[in-house]
């Protein structure tokens, strides 16, 4: 019974795991496993992520999100005196018609009632229906088929 207890710690080989830790290093490998004569060993480095740090490029944005304002703002400006903004409900994917080939729901210039549809937003795979909030005159349409939009965003007038 001596020789029991002593077996299990008799047949692992503290140079055999050293050398599988050095194969860990040299391979970039997070674990290792060895199965030899019944005897099965495994090595696994804990591995610790240093923190990193993520720096987004501040040239290349300011100059795509200055031209993009003074152009949205310039066709705003004049149709907001002329009538009044549909806005987005939420941030998505705004397409023009109900389906690809489709015609558009609306057009400018058709008379809208309210609660018609004049886009559909896709967000979260859920397409959702932007009724006009008005009847009148659509005026102006200021997003293209399959565009990003943003929260708040305008995307047509009605007058």
């Amino acid at each position: 019974m001596a020789n029991t207890p002593k077996a299990p710690a008799d047949p692992i080989d503290s140079r055999l795991v050293r050398k599988l830790a050095d194969i860990l290093t040299e391979t970039g490998l997070s674990e290792i496993e060895v199965e030899h004569n019944g005897l099965k060993v495994r090595v696994a480095k804990t591995l610790t992520a240093a923190p990193t740090m993520h720096y987004a490029p501040p040239p290349m944005a300011a100059p795509q999100a200055a031209p993009a304002a003074p152009m949205a703002a310039a066709p705003s400006t004049p149709a907001r005196a002329a009538g009044d903004e549909v806005k987005s409900p939420m941030v998505g994917t705004v397409y023009l018609q109900p389906n690809p080939g489709s015609p558009a729901f609306v057009k400018v210039g058709d008379t809208v009632e309210a609660g018609q549809t004049l886009f559909i937003i896709e967000a979260m795979k859920t397409m959702n229906p932007i009724p006009a909030p008005r009847a009148g005159k659509l005026v102006e349409i200021l997003i293209e088929d399959a565009q990003p939009v943003e929260f708040g965003e305008p995307l047509a007038i009605i007058e």
